[in-house]
């Protein structure tokens, strides 16, 4: 097998605003891995709350030698030296493990999801994710979004209020709030929880700092809402310690370190009691059909970042009004439809 990789500037459509930054576009390594006349396609998206860096995933690649493997269908054996490379660098191995299984989907000539022994009669609708905004540019944005079931709204500013009142003024659309860690008090996140109850608000994702576990408790034990854990849980070994803490948890595949992780982090989290949204970064259709293949796993589905952006170079995961389309074609469903830009 050889292994080949390069940096990639994912360009966003519009300025993408959160509590804790702001950004119009996020940076990227593209894998691929070529075996027998087939190429596995793969991808490492690096937002920023991430602990990783294009030099950071190149330098974890330049150590990677697939070459010493013959057979890409001895996967957990490859998995496992991946995952001894070196600790950390999770969305780096994310960006191979996704490659290793498309390249397997295609060998077996299956689509992933049947490589998974995941069933996908269980369609699930994508909500789609709008930043921070001020009115006008929130209104604009709501209606270009009309064909989703759900909005996902970014909050955890002074307004959060406001910004929910002016939406339910343009649409009556099921909402997920996610605060990105934005509020400091537990009270006041009750009293907001509270009131978005009445405003057909369905989760309320990340609401405290990733480490405050108590008053993350306290809150789930009193809110009428389930509320979603993202920064808060990373890899498996988190999924214990926030089990009391959360309703659900929030689990992409760059966090988790490949479709394989990410696989046993919903299998583990149903054993805990607790839900899944099955979510992304700001990422091509090439991760974000890895994730969809784990979609009809999941209670929720936040795989709307193909999207948000203006320069994919892939085609594959398609969303019909809102519904997440699974690739039934071999290994992911992608085909690479644009060039390297830098």
């Amino acid at each position: 097998m050889k292994l080949t990789y390069y940096p990639y500037t994912i360009k966003l459509k519009d300025r993408f605003t959160v509590s804790s930054n702001s950004r119009l576009a996020t940076p990227a390594v593209m894998v691929e891995i070529n075996h027998n006349g087939l190429t596995g396609f793969g991808e490492a998206s690096l937002p920023p709350y991430l602990k990783e860096d294009q030099t950071s995933v190149l330098n974890f690649l330049n150590q990677v030698n697939l070459s010493q493997f013959t057979d890409p269908l001895q996967l957990d054996r490859i998995l496992d030296y991946l995952n001894n490379c070196r600790d950390e660098n999770f969305a780096a191995k994310a960006g191979v493990d996704i490659a290793l299984h498309d390249l397997v989907g295609k060998i077996l000539n299956v689509p992933l999801y049947k490589y998974l022994e995941i069933s996908p009669a269980e369609k699930r609708f994508t909500s789609y994710t709008i930043g921070i905004s001020e009115d006008e540019e929130l209104t604009v944005k709501i209606r270009e979004a009309s064909q989703f079931k759900f909005l996902k709204i970014k909050l955890g500013t002074g307004n959060d209020r406001e910004i929910v009142e002016r939406i339910r003024s343009i649409t009556s659309v099921p909402l997920f709030v996610d605060i990105n860690q934005g509020w400091k008090d537990q009270y006041y996140a009750l009293d907001m929880i509270n009131w978005f109850k009445e405003q057909n608000i369905i989760l309320v994702e990340q609401p405290l700092s990733k480490e405050n576990l108590k008053d993350a408790a306290w809150l789930k034990e009193r809110s009428p809402l389930p509320i979603i854990a993202d920064e808060a849980v990373q890899r498996i070994d988190d999924l214990e310690k926030v089990s009391e803490a959360y309703s659900g948890v929030n689990i992409k595949i760059m966090k988790a370190g490949g479709i394989h992780h990410a696989h046993s982090m919903v299998k583990k989290a149903k054993e805990l009691g607790l839900k899944i949204m099955i979510g992304c970064m700001t990422e091509t259709s090439c991760a974000i059909a890895a994730a969809s293949h784990l979609s009809p796993l999941a209670d929720w589905v936040d795989l709307d970042g193909a999207e948000l952006i203006s320069n994919d170079l892939f085609a594959g995961m398609k969303i019909v009004e809102g519904r997440v389309e699974i690739p039934g074609t071999a290994g992911l469903g992608v085909n690479k439809i644009g060039k390297q830009d830098n």
